[in-house]
């Protein structure tokens, strides 16, 4: 791959993630924190997402297509990418070191998510209340999931300023700052909305 195919490619890698897919994950764990309101209103909530207008056109051109093109392109990068966090200790580094490595396991995560959800809807199942609380019943799927929406949060959130960086939004130290903490906030105020609405399925 030259050079210029590879700036362009991680460009658009880095916009896609935030803009549609870090978008849909924010607005995901929005709509799953209906749950905290009780079963009726989680289902409703539901139900006005899966019944929107050209729902399948929405679903695959801003959701799956951008989504997998990251995935795998993020995949490619994490493979290649050289970490250096045993030499170079920074706080940066060790961002760097994750992003790539909760990228790979939300490859797994997403996967298998989908799995549990859209494709058996397209089986024939409802994607209720009582289905994630039927998933999520059991302490292993919890935890899976638990740490399936924390490295969702920390991915967009640090996805969030490697975006800024990368676009040149922050390019002096002191804006890198500010946005750090910006991005600390919005990973804490996520991973709550994500972790909330697990539990309301199990309590």
């Amino acid at each position: 791959m030259s050079r210029e195919s590879d700036f362009y490619l991680r460009r658009l890698h880095s916009l896609l993630g935030i803009i549609p897919v870090g978008l849909f994950v924010a607005q995901h764990l929005v709509i799953n924190h209906f749950a905290t309101r009780g079963e009726e209103a989680f289902n409703t909530a539901s139900n006005f997402m899966g019944n929107l207008p050209f729902v399948l056109f929405l679903e695959w051109f801003i959701i799956y297509i951008p989504l997998m093109f990251h995935a795998f392109y993020g995949l490619y990068i994490a493979f290649t990418a050289k970490n250096n966090v045993q030499r170079f200790g920074t706080f940066r580094n060790w961002m760097f070191m994750l992003q790539r490595s909760t990228g790979v396991f939300l490859v797994i995560f997403i996967a298998w998510h989908i799995y549990e959800t859209r494709i058996q809807k397209a089986l024939g199942a409802e994607v209720d209340f009582n289905m994630m609380a039927n998933i999520l019943e059991n302490p292993f799927m919890l935890a899976f999931y638990i740490a399936g929406v924390l490295a969702a949060t920390f991915h967009l959130s640090n996805g969030l300023w490697s975006f800024l960086v990368t676009w040149g939004l922050a390019q002096s130290p002191r804006s890198q700052t500010i946005v750090s903490y910006v991005t600390i906030a919005v990973f804490l105020v996520l991973s709550t909305i994500g972790v909330q609405a697990l539990l309301a399925f199990v309590v």
